[in-house]
């Protein structure tokens, strides 16, 4: 081990996190500073936690070498040779293919940290059904700073869902909204999920033209808020519960339960990489993602909705 390393035992194996004390997360002035050591016993006290949402994923890396203040760059390509113990998976593309990193166990999650990987994006289907989605996917940001348009929109989405008879889980983004999470047994591809994330979307912004819309272009949206379903594609990738997102304080994104999302402190960047452990240990999602479901029957009470 070199001299500027630290040995981290996860599970059977033993990882190195070198330059341990190398600021990612600059203070700044308005918050704590935190480093690559930070991140990864963030990382390895969360993994019981965050692993079962990451196994069999290909992920994109958005790694930050340099810290937040430096150069950041996305990783999809898991280049040769990958270090023992890590798995990858081969996905075809256009012209060859591309080997994806697979975070399968805690020694993974730790060598993330290690290459200054803040952030996992994972897909939302697992190698072997790779075109197969097992999660839908909706993205709701505000299109100003207020979050109180989010938290309407999130309880209208939740209402619709709960009237077609699908589960539905929610997660700040550790960035500026939520996403609302339905749990999928795989039975569908991704243009029958999108298509139907669309229709859900659209029939909602009919219901509340004034304050929601699926207009992609921004100069289209106005004040209201953009129900995004882009997400849900083949190839297209969502923040991984738990994750810590690359912005000051290191907020996470975090699964939460519905009746703390009228809690006067929520926000998307609520819990940060010193408190989203402790979120974690109360299970917001139990019960829930078990619920898997297929979509026809959902598909056909909505098509009677929008008659």
């Amino acid at each position: 081990m070199s001299d500027d390393a630290r040995a981290v035992r996860a599970g059977r194996r033993t990882v190195e996190v070198h330059r341990p004390d190398k600021v990612l997360f600059p203070g700044n002035g308005d918050g704590k500073e935190y480093t690559k050591d930070d991140l990864a016993d963030y990382y390895r006290a969360v993994a019981a936690h965050m692993l079962p949402h990451l196994r069999g994923r290909p992920l994109m890396l958005e790694r930050h070498p340099d810290g937040l203040d430096g150069p950041a760059f996305m990783q999809k390509n898991t280049p040769d040779p990958a270090p023992d113990g890590i798995t990858r998976v081969e996905v075809p593309k256009q012209g060859g293919t591309v080997l994806h990193t697979v975070c399968d166990d805690a020694a993974t999650l730790i060598h993330l940290a290690d290459q200054a990987c803040v952030t996992l994006h994972r897909w939302l289907s697992r190698a072997g059904r790779l075109d197969r989605p097992d999660r839908l996917v909706f993205d709701l940001d505000p299109a100003g700073d207020s979050f109180a348009p989010v938290r309407e929109a999130a309880w209208l989405l939740a209402d619709l869902l709960d009237r077609l008879r699908l589960p539905s889980a929610l997660m700040t983004t550790g960035s500026r909204g939520v996403h609302v999470i339905v749990p999928l047994d795989g039975r569908h591809d991704f243009d029958e999920v999108r298509a139907f994330a669309r229709d859900v979307a659209d029939t909602l912004a009919a219901a509340h033209p004034d304050r929601l819309t699926t207009a992609v272009r921004k100069q289209d949206r106005g004040d209201r808020l953009y129900l995004d379903v882009q997400r849900n594609g083949y190839a297209q990738t969502a923040v991984a519960p738990f994750s810590v997102r690359a912005r000051p304080g290191a907020p996470v994104a975090v699964p939460v339960a519905w009746d703390q999302l009228d809690d006067p402190d929520f926000g998307p960047r609520r819990w940060t990489i010193a408190d989203a452990v402790e979120q974690a240990g109360t299970e917001p999602w139990s019960g829930v993602l078990g619920r898997a479901r297929a979509l026809g029957p959902a598909r056909r009470r909505l098509d009677g909705l929008r008659k």
